[in-house]
């Protein structure tokens, strides 16, 4: 029967009995299923518009696989006889279930891999790097907040998930590349002490970095220590060191102390394949996965079958039809993949199998990458999730520190030419005319957008404090537009006060007089866009909470976390500070990070022609490609770097890098790759091969690295091939 088709319902009507008859003859129940693919008869055209779309065969002999009803599966197997088809529509399948024992798929509670000694060693820590900072005798605040911390981090479990991260920092740190952290993680102090953060979630103060006296500052309108006045240390005359951020530890792991810490890192991303392999050393590849993901159909592929399908079929509907036969395809499971940087990691007492299979993603068998086959959020909670992301502003960080010599870990936060590029270009030494913004801070992650440039225009933001605010509106939904921004244009409200990050609000609730168990509920309600509840408002109205401020939770979608848009600024601040002052190091590190879409051809015809192509990529506005809007980025840039002096040269086929702008006596010299074409396997293949020796003709290079036709097209349209002959000579000497 294998392949062989039947030739009428009738004949399958009778295999159907056989298969009955020989499940009775083994005295084993048979049921009667439905292959169900969709729930309703008329949910057949999605089905017949997800085959033709994705190329199968006769995708519109669609057979009725819906989810049939009782009464109309006992009509289907009407032909055993009424008593038969109960039977196996009914009876057998109540039998079945009855037989199966009560079973969970997923185990409950959390299951985090065992460090022997994991909580001494996070209690050490901590107080070591505490007692370096504060001094042998902590202050009574330090203290009490270390050791608050350190009962819910402990008692909880979680010890072990600091450690781990403590240990992953530690090693990219050690081989040269600083760690950005995502997330509510710096709400925590323990996580400063034991160096997984850099932000510092105490309040404003003073340090000394040689006796170790501090001052806590009470002032409410110092929003972050950067921002206090130098001051001279009173017991030893040593300059203060000034930190402290004023982040609730509430933000991070809830306010009774028990939420699983989630602790994202942010590593250089040509780092993060090595961060990985030694996670695996750490716990073992059988015990590390990477966290698995399912793809769905967007909207807009959905859109596009749904297109083709019509086209294809000659069929005429009107928009309501189109949109809901669109709505139908969006969301149906595609494919799987996996996270950027989610690893799984499994105690060694147990088994991956305990919790999901596991398989390489989209099925490639050629891959040695495994993933979970359950989508990472249904397994979260119950294994631990490290989230180790690949990031170019470590990598940013690292090529400066590389070009400089200046360590970005010495870089004052304070630096007021730096501070000045957010709110002018005078710190560049250029107008607003000539870069075409009155702001300084294009090529400054988070900073650089038009749309967080025209944020800038309307704050001006001084201080450092309110760079972590515009980073926390600029990253919300509903946060700034129609909300913030109308409050501050009307008057009712000044940048300081209206409600830019989530801690803002558990902070100012608790000034207001607040309940803190009320306040920390208020602001978990806001910030997941829950508006608030009738009894909510009133509370907070007889605590004189301004209408303005209620009306402004009621309107936010998602809020940033503080803790999130600190470690941004104080990365996108020390990047701005080598813009100001290191601006050829500055240029460099930022082409090398957007090479695919520098032009070295485009640059090389001037600055004239590169503000004539700027101009008519503007005018066509929303119109862009993702691929253009890339290009007018690095035009901006690119006249920016022109109006403060610096040169571009062109593409060298011996001096260039592959992948990496060079600082030369000339200019930035373009790496082989900023040439349109030119892709990455040809410009290593290139810089491998001259290696050997000379080109001795265009035919040589061809012959030793076998680049295409069109690349060398490229390489002599732009003059890198300039002095090469097409081909080797030979010349002959006749001996008389």
């Amino acid at each position: 029967m294998i392949g062989k088709k039947v030739n009428s319902e009738e004949e399958l009507q009778e295999i159907n009995k056989q298969i009955y008859n020989l499940g009775k003859k083994l005295n084993k129940p048979v049921i009667a299923t439905g292959d169900v693919h969709f729930l309703d008869p008329e949910d057949a055209i999605y089905r017949e518009i997800l085959q033709a779309g994705q190329g199968y065969e006769q995708s519109e002999e669609q057979a009725p696989l819906y989810l049939r009803t009782t009464g109309e599966m006992l009509a289907e197997f009407s032909y055993l006889g009424p008593e038969i088809a109960r039977e196996v529509v009914i009876d057998n399948p109540r039998k079945i279930m009855e037989m199966i024992d009560d079973l969970k798929p997923l185990p409950d509670g959390l299951f985090t891999p065992k460090i022997n000694g994991a909580e001494e060693q996070i209690r050490r820590m901590t107080y070591q790097r505490a007692h370096q900072l504060y001094g042998d005798e902590l202050p009574e605040l330090v203290e009490n907040r270390l050791e608050r911390e350190l009962k819910s981090i402990i008692d909880n479990g979680f010890s072990v998930i600091y450690l781990i991260a403590h240990k992953l920092v530690k090693k990219s740190l050690h081989d040269g590349y600083l760690v950005g952290s995502r997330g509510s993680v710096g709400s925590s102090l323990v996580a400063t002490m034991c160096e997984i953060t850099e932000v510092n979630p105490l309040p404003p103060h003073y340090r000394c970095p040689e006796c170790k006296h501090s001052e806590f500052v009470e002032e409410p309108r110092v929003g972050v220590g950067i921002d206090l006045p130098d001051k001279k240390c009173p017991e030893c005359g040593a300059s203060y060191i000034k930190d402290g951020y004023d982040i609730p530890f509430e933000v991070f792991m809830g306010f009774e102390g028990d939420k699983v810490p989630d602790i994202d890192l942010n590593f250089s991303g040509e780092y993060q394949g090595e961060i990985h392999q030694y996670t695996e050393e750490l716990f073992g590849r059988d015990y590390v996965f990477r966290a698995g993901t399912i793809s769905t159909i967007a909207k807009r592929t959905a859109f596009g079958f749904v297109k083709g399908y019509l086209d294809d079929n000659d069929l005429k509907v009107n928009n309501a039809e189109l949109k809901r036969l669109v709505r139908g395809c969006t969301g149906v499971r595609r494919t799987t993949g996996q996270h950027p940087g989610g690893l799984m990691v499994v105690p060694r007492h147990l088994d991956i199998h305990d919790f999901t299979p596991i398989q390489h993603p989209a099925n490639d068998q050629e891959t040695t990458v495994r993933t979970t086959h359950f989508d990472y959020h249904s397994i979260s909670g119950r294994i631990l999730k490290l989230d180790l992301l690949g990031h170019d502003d470590p990598t940013s960080i690292r090529m400066l520190q590389d070009l400089t010599g200046v360590s970005p870990e010495e870089i004052p936060l304070d630096d007021p030419e730096t501070m000045a590029i957010f709110s002018s270009t005078d710190p560049l030494g250029v107008t607003p005319e000539e870069i075409g913004t009155t702001v300084g801070t294009l090529g400054i992650p988070e900073f650089g957008t038009s749309f967080v440039r025209q944020m800038l225009v309307e704050t001006k933001p001084t201080t450092f404090a309110e760079l972590i605010r515009i980073s926390g509106l600029s990253h919300g939904t509903d946060v700034w537009l129609n909300n913030a921004q109308e409050l501050i244009r009307s008057g009712q409200a000044k940048l300081a006060e209206v409600i830019s990050v989530r801690d803002d609000i558990m902070n100012y609730l608790i000034q207001k007089g607040l309940e803190p168990g009320k306040a920390f509920w208020i602001m978990e309600h806001v910030r997941k866009g829950k508006g608030l509840t009738v009894e909510e408002e009133a509370y907070m109205r007889e605590n004189n909470v301004p209408e303005w401020y209620i009306d402004s939770c009621k309107k936010i979608k998602y809020m940033f976390p503080k803790a999130h848009a600190a470690a941004y600024v104080m990365m996108a601040f020390r990047i701005a500070y080598f813009k100001v002052h290191y601006p050829e190091a500055f240029y460099a590190t930022y082409f090398t990070t957007k090479a695919g879409d520098f032009d070295a051809q485009l640059i090389s015809q001037g600055y004239e022609h590169i503000l004539k192509v700027k101009q008519k990529l503007e005018e066509r506005g929303n119109d862009l490609t993702a691929k253009e809007k890339g290009v007018l980025t690095i035009l901006e840039i690119v006249i920016e770097a022109m109006a403060r002096g610096i040169k571009f040269t062109t593409v060298d086929l011996y001096r260039s890098d592959a992948y990496r702008f060079k600082i030369t006596d000339d200019g930035l010299l373009p790496p082989l790759v900023s040439l349109e074409g030119l892709g990455n396997s040809a410009a290593a293949s290139i810089a491998a091969t001259r290696e050997e020796g000379e080109f001795t003709s265009i035919e040589d290079l061809v012959n030793r690295t076998r680049i295409s036709k069109t690349v060398v097209e490229i390489m002599q349209k732009h003059g890198t091939l300039e002095g090469l002959p097409e081909k080797n000579q030979l010349s002959l000497f006749l001996r008389s």
